[in-house]
């Protein structure tokens, strides 16, 4: 199936091409192969056509090379403009760089500049033809085929951008979808851990007490062991749910630090709360980190280091709060049960950052541990979490593909009619030098007078124009201007015999 589609495509392109050069042929044979014939017609014909067929099978691969080639066909066969016209356009179509064929056109110009004025010495009035066909016919539509090119080019970054935005919409999806299974295991990481440390607290302090009996005794240790065992499944289901450290609060409503101490010392911890007063009334932000910073805490004290006394102070230094949790060492070491994986520290350092403190945990000198968070009072705004672009812009490639469509319009419409002007202001000065003849003068011209007795007569002459009447044998024709702008055509004949006038009229209307 791709080899067919392949094969297609070929037969197409080569269709487009045959067809481009029948049509482009049909005007150069047409012109000769109708009467008047001019010698060497057959030569001629052949030698135009496959110059047409040349800048065709060329014109895909090196379109500036194609109007060059159309360009020499054009000194031979005025009917070539056609083809200029077409190749032009193609060249900025297909022109992947606008240097080429910006080049070329210099070249040409120069070049015909050169020829014309300085070597056959055809005049101002063929430059200047000459120059507006090339702009017209050349410089103009390749403008509009680089236009063209520009804008195929926006729309095809338009579509890259659209599937790139569905990208990011699915990735946006995916995120969410990961940072909601992170949160759920925050939830059961700060929430059930918590609980469970505390039931563990409770059984371990009900299994050593003197007083139980020795059935009791055992199923304590037995609910101890159990509760272990379903703290070590929970980090193992937390284990598979995070996929992406992304911390969640879930602080219960209203719940504020001494809460969270009172009923911690309620299931059986020793705990003490020191609460500076100018440490109260805290940002959402801040009492949310400090409240997590003191239930990780207790949390693991109450795990690693069960009958320790706990210590929580809160302190207010300017614009930072100091949150201090620390126990002592523990007098009959941890509670038995799985070896910490250090994630509940990971997760809480994390949410201090983005609170805009920072977080210090490690053993203390007299043995015991502490966890000491510096947190700012003003509210700040959260820190970019790594990995997080924030919203995308426009891409590069979408927005220079914009400005390319603008600077090709804008040279497509601007460009042609600035170049005809600055044309028309070398041409004109140097025609109308010396060759304008002024209206009130030629009315005051009389039949019979003197050549050298006519006053106003300016001291040259413009060209003829193309369709100038023929003049008898001994009468000699002259033309002028009245200034015209831009071409200046000739505007006035006086025609003389023996050195005299014999006729004067307009040449235009």
């Amino acid at each position: 199936m791709r080899e067919r589609e392949i094969w297609r495509r070929v037969d197409r392109r080569v269709a487009g091409d045959v067809a481009l050069w029948a049509g482009l042929a049909a005007p150069v044979a047409y012109a000769r192969l109708t009467p008047p014939y001019e010698r060497y017609v057959v030569p001629l014909l052949v030698g135009s056509v496959l110059l047409l067929a040349a800048a065709v099978v060329v014109g895909r691969r090196l379109p500036a090379v194609a109007v060059l080639l159309v360009l020499l066909g054009s000194v031979v066969d005025g009917n070539f403009v056609f083809a200029l016209l077409v190749f032009s356009y193609l060249a900025g179509r297909r022109g992947e760089r606008a240097a080429p064929a910006g080049v070329l056109f210099a070249v040409v110009a120069a070049g015909g500049t050169v020829l014309h004025l300085v070597l056959l010495d055809t005049g101002m009035a063929t430059w200047f033809l000459l120059s507006c066909v090339l702009l017209g016919a050349g410089v103009f539509p390749w403008l509009v085929g680089r236009y063209r090119r520009q804008q195929q080019a926006l729309v095809l970054a338009g579509w890259e951008h659209a599937e790139a935005v569905q990208r990011e919409q699915r990735g946006a999806a995916e995120r969410i979808r990961l940072r909601e299974r992170a949160r759920i295991a925050q939830e059961m990481h700060d929430s059930l851990g918590h609980e469970l440390s505390l039931i563990a607290l409770r059984a371990a302090a009900l299994e050593v007490a003197g007083d139980l009996d020795p059935r009791h005794r055992v199923a304590a240790g037995e609910l101890r062991a159990s509760v272990a065992g379903a703290t070590e499944r929970l980090h193992r289901i937390i284990g598979v749910l995070r996929e992406a450290d992304v911390p969640a609060s879930t602080r219960p409503a209203g719940e504020s630090v001494a809460d969270l101490v009172d009923g911690a010392r309620e299931a059986g911890m020793a705990v003490r709360l020191h609460h500076s007063p100018d440490a109260a009334d805290l940002p959402e932000l801040t009492a949310h980190a400090a409240h997590r910073v003191v239930r990780e805490t207790l949390t693991n004290a109450a795990r690693y280091a069960p009958g320790a006394p706990v210590t929580v102070t809160l302190t207010g230094l300017g614009d930072r709060v100091e949150v201090r949790v620390a126990n002592a060492p523990p007098p009959a070491g941890p509670l038995p049960g799985p070896p910490s994986h250090g994630s509940g520290l990971l997760a809480l350092r994390e949410r201090v950052r983005l609170a805009g403190g920072v977080l210090d945990a490690g053993p203390t000198d007299d043995g015991g541990f502490a966890v000491v968070a510096r947190l700012p009072v003003a509210d700040a705004a959260p820190r970019p979490e790594a990995g997080d672009g924030g919203r995308a812009g426009e891409p590069g490639r979408l927005r220079d593909a914009r400005r390319g469509v603008r600077r090709s319009l804008l040279a497509a419409l601007a460009a042609p009619p600035a170049v005809a002007l600055l044309l028309s202001l070398v041409y004109y000065p140097v025609v109308t030098t010396g060759a304008v003849l002024d209206g009130t003068a030629f009315d005051r011209m009389r039949i019979g007078t003197p050549r050298s007795e006519l006053t106003g007569l300016p001291r040259r002459q413009v060209e003829p124009p193309l369709d100038a009447p023929a003049v008898t044998a001994g009468v000699t024709c002259e033309y002028y201007t009245d200034g015209n702008f831009p071409l200046a055509q000739p505007t006035w004949r006086l025609c003389f015999a023996d050195g005299r006038l014999t006729s004067k009229g307009r040449t235009t209307t």
